[in-house]
């Protein structure tokens, strides 16, 4: 059996290894490490949770041990889809290079671009980026990729998932020709592929497993679910996920709770919490700082539910996990195998539970597709119970979205009569400046005829009266009541503001001046 080393590793590498505890290298260590001390490409592909962080990391110090970085200029470059995997790397970076010299700097969203140019500035030996804060930096000038001898591009099918390739692609542009690059993936997407053609040079390709194998000591389960009504069926839904929970009993430690859109995420974790469950939420607009702490409570066994979107999904070591529990059934059926990748790992056994509502068994056949084989149903442990209560959680929610509308609608009916009783003073003139150069200009020397009683009498009436007087008075009988204002009104079609040497043309209608 291959040993760590066997693999040529420098001695200050295998000593930082050893206090690890590890000693013989997985699969894909194996096969990749080799051909990367040799300069070579590689392409690995290889599920979540083998090890490929370690395939390239252990290479990468080995290689750099000689040589000085340069202001700007990092002498390596490790892309990562989030934030965590990208967390998750410098960490391994700083426990295999504790003996050595390297410097490194992390590049990721929601951290101070100021301490992050301070670290640029001082030179690195190794940078670890997401693809977009990268960019950023690049695009300020603060950022010169020409030195970089090792290019790593890490979880490359999800940064196919996330829109990350054309990003992908332009640093790679902004990369010598000469770099060695270390490429891998669980998948190879046709995208995938051509870019491996494009940029890698003449590979060693390294194929450990596929991404639709799962781990074979994870117990899987899914419970085919369908709500009541469709505005019962969400908390319904929350309502068999607790209850799935509790039937697990103590062997559910801990787990992570996957949703598919962010805004599930929230409600879920505040439905757990509600209800007893010590439970947060994990997605991609939280911002950093509350990320890690989660996440941190998380392997402390502070916190014992985890509910993420896929920004979780991948490269996160947590090792210890029991159950991870699908409250949605992921839309791609990779992300299902890198979803339930999260427990079983190192050795361990684990659970994995998934709930699909009708809308979900088209994305649910995906997945027994993709993995080949059926998943076991599971009986409801709510049937028996009546779900009475379930939707409690929600009926505020449910009935304020109406109520607020109306509340709304209310004050925009009544809002002229309250502003004409709040400020009759300031309401008064508004009539006149509007209607004035719209209808009024044109008789307005015919208006001078009139009284100051009549102006201070309108003044103090309500909008609506006074615009039926300003209307009857504009009549030619100017002593007639509002008899004389129904016939105005009934005359309002007529062309107003050329008086009488409005063209002919303009009182006839379409039709009467298409035939003409």
């Amino acid at each position: 059996m291959t040993k760590f080393s066997d693999l040529n590793l420098d001695a200050k590498v295998l000593k930082a290894i050893a206090e690890t505890g590890y000693d013989t290298p997985t699969p894909i260590q194996a096969g990749a490490i080799v051909p990367a001390l040799e300069g070579r490409d590689v392409l690995g592909i290889a599920q979540t949770g083998t090890g490929k962080t370690a395939a390239f990391t252990l290479p990468m110090i080995t290689l750099l041990g000689r040589g000085r970085a340069r202001a700007r200029m990092p002498r390596s470059l490790v892309l990562a889809p989030t934030r965590e995997l990208a967390a998750q790397v410098a960490e391994n970076f700083d426990s295999y290079a504790k003996y050595t010299k390297l410097s490194k700097a992390l590049l990721i969203g929601g951290t101070s671009f100021k301490d992050q140019d301070k670290l640029i500035d001082k030179g690195v030996d190794v940078l670890i980026a997401t693809p977009g804060r990268l960019l950023d930096h690049l695009e300020r000038g603060k950022l010169i990729l020409t030195d970089v001898k090792i290019m790593v591009i890490d979880e490359a099918d999800r940064m196919l998932d996330m829109g990350f390739i054309p990003d992908i692609e332009e640093i790679f542009k902004r990369t010598p020709f000469t770099r060695q690059t270390l490429f891998f993936s669980a998948t190879m997407a046709p995208e995938i592929e051509r870019i491996t053609n494009t940029f890698l040079s003449n590979p060693a390709k390294v194929e450990v497993a596929r991404a639709a194998t799962t781990n074979t000591n994870i117990k899987q389960g899914v419970l085919m679910f369908k709500g009541s009504n469709k505005t019962k069926e969400p908390s319904e839904k929350r309502a068999v996920l607790r209850a799935l929970i509790d039937a697990e009993g103590d062997a559910c430690t801990n787990a992570i709770i996957f949703c598919n859109r962010k805004s599930d995420v929230d409600i879920v974790a505040k439905s757990l919490n509600k209800n007893g469950y010590n439970a947060a939420p994990i997605h991609g607009d939280l911002d950093q700082s509350h990320r890690t702490r989660t996440l941190e409570s998380f392997r402390n066994n502070e916190l014992r539910f985890l509910v993420a979107s896929d920004v979780a999904a991948r490269g996160l070591d947590i090792p210890a996990v029991t159950h991870v529990f699908n409250f949605d059934v992921p839309s791609h059926a990779e992300d299902y195998v890198h979803r339930i990748g999260r427990t079983g790992r190192a050795g361990r056994s684990g659970t994995a539970i998934m709930i699909c509502t009708g809308r979900d068994e088209k994305n649910f056949a995906d997945v027994e597709r993709l993995v080949n084989e059926e998943i076991p149903r599971l009986e409801n442990p709510t049937a028996t119970a009546k779900p009475a209560d379930a939707p409690a959680e929600d009926a505020p929610k449910a009935e304020a979205k109406p109520r607020t509308r109306s509340r709304t609608r209310k004050p925009r009916e009544d809002k002229p009569a309250e502003d004409t009783k709040a400020a009759p003073v300031d309401a008064a003139p508004a009539p006149e400046q509007e209607e004035t150069p719209r209808e009024e200009k044109p008789r307005g020397r015919s208006r001078g005829g009139r009284g100051k009683s009549d102006d201070t009498r309108n003044a103090h009436k309500p909008q609506e009266e006074r615009g039926k007087n300003e209307r009857s008075n504009n009549g030619n009988d100017r002593g007639r009541n509002n008899n004389n204002s129904n016939n105005n009104r009934r005359n309002d079609n007529r062309v107003v503001g050329l008086g009488d040497d409005a063209p002919a043309f303009i009182a006839k209608s379409f039709e009467e001046r298409s035939k003409s």
